[in-house]
């Protein structure tokens, strides 16, 4: 099946040369003509590949900023004309297309406020280019295929013929010639540098063959030394290595750029040694100077009728200023509104140079107004239009922006203040008192003429005029005091009687100013101290922070209409209600935390928290909690202590193990059954069976619920496990499959290693008996040869015998 070649792809140089030579042949309307030239392209192909990239009047430079506002102000009037807009800008209409392409991606990137990378639109590897025409050509390989050099041959014999048919049909054969000669001796080269060596079939020619002999030559006497085993064969070439520059050596083109590098050294090591002298020697080299950029200013903004128009004010102003005070005796308010700005020179020292207005991105603008009427919805479903800049349609090509120079001549003082820079109505106190300036001024703009306190105070910057503001705060400060009313009530201060040694003490502690760090670390530990304090008030379930009960049963209390009781009873009934009192206490102001946590999930059964507390609150109005202080603690520890050991004594106790506690307490825990229907705790053998079942039911649905909670709280924890330690997984498993591998291949090496060394064993065994049969067939052989020899030398006896008796005869 033949080969099926689609024509496209990227340009290569020697495609585009040949393209260049065949349209100053051919002209600019014989695409067909010029496609024949080329096998790997068509016809429009070659015509966009001329027009859009070869043809001399393209415009190949950057982008300047006002093709660029013209472009988006084109692509505005005319969305998608790009064949109309491409000559009013001088570019073609694929330049237009994706330059404008990039600056709608560079306004959207500044939008989202994403980091400008490279260009999007840039190619990734493996992906084909759709518009190879507007790309620069590939540069061509060293070596080419056969087609690209018999195209090119072909190419060169086809636009070299400019004579009749006979002269191009010999020209055309002679460069066939030639190339057939050129491709036959790279061929005898190239099997040459890879060791096979071809003979040249050649027309035998009379005399001597001067490419095959050596004329007149004389070849050197045999030696006394044989010289026959000195000759080596040579090396063979690794092909796996070989490359085509090592059959071409290096190209005039590297060795240039070689030693261009060398002068760039060269250059740079005499800049850090001789510096004048290397200056000098790259003053007229074309690389190493540079050129010197136009200078660019900006139209003057003030022309001279302007100038002579703010002297004409001046002038007007110094009369102004005389004829008021001729007139008027030298009114204070007058000679403030008008005073001398000759003369107050010093403000123009701490003033800062008035900056130039901040310019508008027109280009960005433009570029997020094309984007917002791309991205619009459609007009049926009305409100409000799409907000855009603001942009000027009088003409094709955009207004440019003239940037000004903020005009600080023309503050006189006939020009009326604007808004925001003096009070309305406010006129100038005597004693040189101004209005205060509201904030109104543009930033940055500083005038020089500022008698009237236009500026903000922290615009300017003049050390005097500071005082002199200070001066004037202190001033009213003054005034604002003596305008306050007399006091009507009188008051007496009498100072505690040590006040003078607490004086004393503080002025002498003032010498020393403690660190704010240690203040607080001091303040901390004091909170901290009281905090312990007031724990170790508390009772030993709360400091412990167990579980307590949100209910108080106080049916443990024994009813008053029994009879009456014995000490030992009285006794008991009294701690029992000092513990009930302290569980009142401790459920209204030291809650546990399960009941806090209830009342916030909203889980308790029974009466509400109000209800507790109210319950809480009453009892212990009836029975009111007695605090104990820590002296009283450590009696009553101390008498508990000594009774035990009297009793441990009497009773002789000894101490108690781990295991012993733990068995007693699971036998007492045991015999403890929660009623579920009562509400309650019981022992277990006075329930009946069917009290037992519904606990056991009960305690069965308590621990379904821990599992589903706990079930529920490990799928979480394993839920973030999972986000957190996924990476780490996915590679230890990808490590551990490695390690497998690498074990694999230990075991396999081990298992060699054995091998070989079994073979090693076998062979060291069997090569002894292998050189002794070698050395008997050595000498069976030798023998043999000598009784050959003799054999031989016998004949050779015989027949010279033979022949001798033949002669005779």
């Amino acid at each position: 099946m033949p080969r099926i070649m689609i024509k496209g792809g990227v340009w290569r140089n020697t495609e585009d040369e040949i393209l260049k030579a065949a349209v100053m042949k051919y002209g600019k309307n014989q695409w067909s003509r010029i496609a024949s030239l080329l096998h790997r392209k068509s016809a429009k192909q070659c015509k966009a590949r001329w027009y859009e990239w070869l043809d001399p009047s393209i415009k190949k430079t950057e982008w300047s900023r006002e093709e660029e506002e013209k472009l988006l102000h084109l692509a505005k009037l005319m969305p998608t004309q790009w064949r109309t807009i491409a000559p009013i800008i001088g570019r073609t209409a694929a330049q237009c297309l994706e330059h404008y392409e990039y600056l709608l991606d560079k306004a959207a990137q500044r939008e989202n406020e994403e980091e400008v990378g490279d260009d999007p639109r840039k190619l990734k590897p493996g992906e084909i280019d759709p518009n190879p025409e507007t790309k620069p050509a590939r540069p061509d390989p060293v070596d080419m295929d056969e087609d690209e050099l018999e195209m090119l041959s072909e190419a060169r014999a086809r636009l070299a013929n400019t004579q009749g048919k006979k002269a191009k049909r010999k020209a055309r054969e002679k460069q066939l010639e030639e190339a057939r000669r050129l491709a036959a001796l790279q061929k005898r080269r190239e099997l040459r540098a890879a060791g096979i060596h071809v003979q040249k079939k050649r027309k035998k020619k009379r005399g001597v063959d001067y490419n095959a002999e050596i004329p007149f030559e004389k070849k050197p006497a045999a030696g006394f030394y044989d010289t026959s085993m000195e000759q080596y064969d040579a090396q063979e070439p690794n092909f796996k290595r070989l490359r085509q520059q090592h059959l071409d050596g290096e190209l005039r083109s590297e060795r240039e750029e070689r030693d261009r590098k060398k002068d760039k050294q060269k250059i740079k090591k005499k800049k850090e040694s001789d510096l004048p002298s290397a200056i000098l020697q790259t003053s007229g080299v074309a690389e190493f100077t540079k050129k010197r950029s136009k200078l660019v200013l900006p139209a003057p903004q003030i022309s001279d009728a302007e100038l002579e128009e703010v002297v004409k004010m001046g002038v007007a102003s110094e009369v102004a200023r005389q004829a008021a005070e001729e007139s008027e005796g030298g009114n204070s308010a007058s000679s403030t509104l008008l005073s001398e700005y000759s003369v107050t020179n010093n403000m123009n020292t701490g003033l800062r140079t008035p900056r130039t207005p901040a310019a508008q991105d027109r280009i960005l603008q433009e570029a997020q107004n094309l984007m917002a009427l791309t991205n619009i919805d459609t007009p049926l479903k009305g409100g409000l239009n799409t907000p855009l800049h603001e942009s000027d349609f009088s003409g094709v090509t955009p207004q440019r922006q003239q940037v000004q120079t903020p005009n600080t001549v023309l503050s006189t003082p006939f020009r009326t203040p604007g808004p925001g820079q003096a009070s309305d109505g406010m006129t100038p106190l005597a004693g040189g008192m101004t209005p205060r300036g509201t904030p109104g001024l543009t930033p940055g703009r500083t005038p020089l003429r500022d008698k009237l306190n236009i500026n903000t105070e922290d615009q300017l910057t003049d050390p005097a005029y500071a005082k002199h503001v200070q001066k004037e705060s202190l001033q009213q400060l003054r005034q604002a005091l003596m305008s306050l009313p007399v006091p009507k009530n009188d008051f007496e201060i009498v100072l505690p009687e040590n006040a003078e040694k607490e004086l004393e003490e503080t002025e002498m502690e003032s010498g020393f100013v403690e660190d704010s760090a240690d203040i607080e670390a001091l303040k901390q530990a004091q909170r901290d101290a009281e905090r312990d304090k007031e724990l170790k008030l508390r009772h030993t379930s709360v400091q412990r922070n167990l579980p307590r009960p949100t209910e108080v049963n106080e049916s443990v209390l024994r009813p008053a209409s029994m009879e009456p009781l014995t000490d030992l009873q009285v006794a008991e009934e009294l701690i029992k209600q000092e513990m009930i009192t302290m569980l009142h206490h401790d459920c209204l102001h030291h809650p546990s935390s399960n009941a806090v946590t209830q009342l916030q999930r909203g889980k308790t059964k029974g009466p509400t928290s109000t209800s507790n507390n109210a319950s809480h609150i009453s009892y212990l109005e009836t029975h009111p909690y007695k605090p104990i202080s820590t002296e009283e603690m450590e009696q009553a520890k101390a008498i508990l202590t000594t009774e035990m050991d009297v009793v441990k004594a009497g009773m002789g106790h000894g101490d108690l193990s781990m295991e012993a506690y733990t068995q007693v307490w699971e036998e007492c825990y045991g015999q403890v059954l929660y009623l579920a229907g009562q509400n309650r705790y019981t022992r277990a053998n006075l329930a009946s069976k069917k009290d037992r079942i519904e606990s056991l039911e009960k305690k069965l649905e308590v621990n379904r619920g821990h599992m589903t909670a706990e079930a529920r709280r490990a799928a979480k924890l394993e839920k973030k496990l999972k986000i957190l330690l996924g990476g780490f997984q996915s590679r230890a498993l990808g490590l551990l499959k490695q390690h497998n591998e690498l074990w694999e291949q230990v075991e396999q090496a081990a298992t060699e290693l054995q091998t070989f060394n079994q073979l090693k064993q076998q062979e060291d065994l069997a090569i002894p008996r292998r050189q002794a049969a070698l050395r008997e067939d050595v000498d069976r052989q030798m023998e043999r040869e000598k009784e050959l020899q003799q054999r031989y030398g016998e004949l050779l006896m015989e027949r010279e015998s033979l022949l001798s008796g033949t002669q005779k005869f």
